[in-house]
């Protein structure tokens, strides 16, 4: 069996939530929604909004703005749900949703087109990476240990 070579190029989205965008793999994005209301969850920090209802799913409802301690954004700009697929396998959290303002863009980009900008300081909480891509400034957001960090919330809560 030979093995696969590694994608030279991959498929990415640009999420914006606040004055940050978050760099993601395109197949992470199950889909955009309008904004519901949230159910709340009992004792979740102010990040945790709640949990929404979406395809027969309560998927926690992330504020990546306040995990991450940064800028809310232009209060004009339409509000949104991202509803991301998680990656740890747990039954019991198959996704996440994130606020987000405006709309996700769509790029291609390969090792030469990310650069890592971080400067040795501590990274704020819910981000893995701060990286320029092209023009513009983006953060790889810690999905893995936001996932662990909601899975204790919501084990807490139920």
């Amino acid at each position: 069996m030979s093995e696969q070579p590694l994608p030279r190029e991959i498929r990415c989205v640009l999420v914006p939530v606040g004055n940050l965008r978050l760099l993601l793999p395109n197949a992470t994005v199950a889909e955009v929604i309008t904004l519901p209301a949230p159910e709340p969850v009992e004792n979740a920090p102010d990040w945790l909004l709640g949990r929404i209802a979406w395809r027969g799913w309560r998927v926690p409802l992330v504020s990546f703005t306040r995990l991450a301690h940064a800028e809310e954004g232009d209060p004009s700009l339409a509000v949104r749900v991202a509803v991301l697929k998680a990656l740890g396998g747990h039954a019991r959290l198959p996704f996440i949703a994130v606020v987000t303002q405006g709309f996700p863009r769509l790029t291609t980009l390969n090792a030469e087109l990310i650069i890592p900008t971080h400067d040795g300081t501590p990274l704020p909480p819910g981000v893995k990476a701060e990286v320029l891509v092209r023009d513009d400034v983006a953060v790889v957001p810690d999905l893995e240990g936001i996932e662990q960090e909601l899975l204790g919330l919501l084990e807490l809560a139920d």
